[in-house]
């Protein structure tokens, strides 16, 4: 055999088994050769790639990603709740909700900053805007929005302190923008916390691409139900309600949501959502959902009540976010998860008489 300077960059292979043909038992006598009486052995499909290399690349995404995942819901639904309140004159939510934003948009960038290792990275992102690339529409997005609620934050924070900073002209400017500020971190809420479902369900993932018709709609919905969590637990029962409705709407948005996408997904895609550590998150984000909901109806008489709803609702849409990283970065693994739903897909588009593209050919 030939062999080349290339060859030792090659993975080294696993042996092969000893060749050589084996004796078929059966028939009739001892001499039989017409098989009537051999049994059929079909050995069960194995999935096997070159090398033992993923079929498809798993995204180098750890927990700081599931951080930022959660954290942009919970400023998204912040800014939302945030923007009802400055409408509606309820001070103390309005407050809460505005700190609540930007702390959560700002904690959620560092994570994003952490996970890319430098933090030029992050800024390379705003150098331009590639409307077809989901990320690079959700980092001006991200930015759009932390300017909105970074001006709004600083308005309440300057009356918290009441009017103390060294700002001096600038208060009047503060005071100008602070309503337009709060409108405009509301009109890009709702997109923080659905592009990042857009954006995992765009790649080749398996289990995320078989999503991609829901899986914004479970953002949404789980972005709802932590801010009105967070605002029963950071409000007074009394000026929390607008919280406690957020919150029993997103939650069962959310329960629903979920439902509907895994019913929709390729049933071997959905598997790692219902196996290992993503389906252990995932079960438990559904009981913490039912039960933040439920004790969100009957928060209005109890602060006690109302915080361990507010909590255990954090706690549902956080795991609902990394329940769906893990079961994604679980899904590269084994090749199965790519190649069954392939072969599915493949003969769908063939029964419905599509045999003249790319995808698939006529026989």
């Amino acid at each position: 055999m030939t062999l080349s300077e290339f060859d030792s960059y090659r993975p080294p292979e696993k042996p092969r088994r000893s060749g050589g043909r084996r004796k078929r038992r059966g028939g009739r006598g001892a001499g039989a050769t017409d098989g009537s009486r051999e049994m059929a052995m079909v050995p069960e499909v194995e999935f096997a790639t070159y090398y033992d290399r993923p079929i498809v690349k798993p995204p180098p995404w750890e927990a700081p990603i599931g951080i930022y995942l959660f954290l942009g819901g919970v400023a998204g639904g912040s800014s939302l709740l945030a923007a009802g309140a400055q409408f509606s004159g309820n001070a103390k939510l309005r407050r809460n909700s505005r700190l609540a934003a930007i702390a959560a948009a700002g904690a959620g960038a560092v994570s994003l900053i952490v996970d890319l290792g430098r933090p030029e990275r992050f800024l390379n992102m705003f150098r331009t805007l590639k409307v077809t690339s989901p990320m690079s529409v959700g980092s001006w997005i991200l930015g759009a929005f932390s300017a909105g609620a970074g001006v709004a934050a600083a308005a309440e924070f300057d009356r918290m302190t009441k009017r103390r900073l060294p700002l001096g002209p600038l208060r009047r400017l503060l005071d100008l923008a602070e309503q337009p500020a709060g409108v405009v971190s509301a009109v890009f809420a709702a997109p923080l916390a659905a592009y990042t479902g857009v954006l995992l369900s765009n790649t080749a993932n398996p289990t995320w691409n078989a999503a991609k018709e829901d899986l914004s709609f479970v953002f949404v919905s789980s972005a709802s139900l932590a801010a009105g969590g967070l605002g029963m637990v950071t409000t007074p029962v009394a000026d929390a309600k607008p919280a406690r409705v957020l919150a029993v709407a997103g939650s069962a948005a959310e329960l629903a949501a979920s439902e509907l996408m895994e019913r929709r997904m390729d049933p071997v895609a959905a598997e790692p959502l219902h196996r290992g550590s993503a389906g252990a998150m995932h079960r438990w984000s559904k009981r913490l959902a039912a039960v933040g909901g439920v004790g969100a109806v009957f928060a209005g008489r109890s602060r006690t009540v109302a915080v361990v709803s507010g909590v255990a609702l954090l706690a549902a849409s956080a795991l609902t976010r990394f329940a769906v990283l893990e079961a994604g970065l679980h899904s590269t693994k084994d090749p199965r998860y790519v190649i069954e739903p392939q072969k599915r897909r493949l003969e769908a588009r063939r029964r419905a008489g599509i045999v003249d593209d790319s995808i698939t050919t006529a026989e």
